[in-house]
């Protein structure tokens, strides 16, 4: 198995796959309160800031988030590398392992906020 690690600045090396692991780190990497979405909102933010100081600290952060991208990803990569297509359909990770149902919705008259969650 080859295993990209050169350029981070902490190496990761996983010995052995584990596919239950890799799901939910797929969610620390895009989903709703994962690294790409902090990495994008605080470079996002940064445009907001009265100082150059300001800006460039959420510049830095924004950064280091992506940084955490590439760490996930190679530990995503690294615990599914040697993994079947079968292998992988089985533990969730098929053509679409989002996680959804987490989003904002208006409430009704009723307060059901929702309708997915019920």
């Amino acid at each position: 198995m080859w295993i990209y690690q050169k350029t981070l600045q902490h190496p990761v090396n996983i010995k052995n796959g584990d596919l239950g692991m890799a799901k939910y780190l797929i969610t620390q990497f895009g989903g709703p309160n994962g690294e790409l979405g902090a990495a994008l909102r605080y470079l996002s933010q940064r445009y907001t800031m009265p100082t150059g100081k300001s800006r460039a600290l959420l510049t830095d952060i924004g950064t280091e988030e992506l940084a955490h991208v590439e760490i996930i990803s190679t530990m995503v990569y690294q615990l599914t590398a040697d993994a079947t297509p079968a292998e992988l359909r089985a533990a969730g990770l098929g053509s679409s392992y989002a996680q959804n149902g987490f989003g904002i919705y208006p409430s009704d008259a009723n307060d059901n906020i929702n309708p997915q969650l019920r």
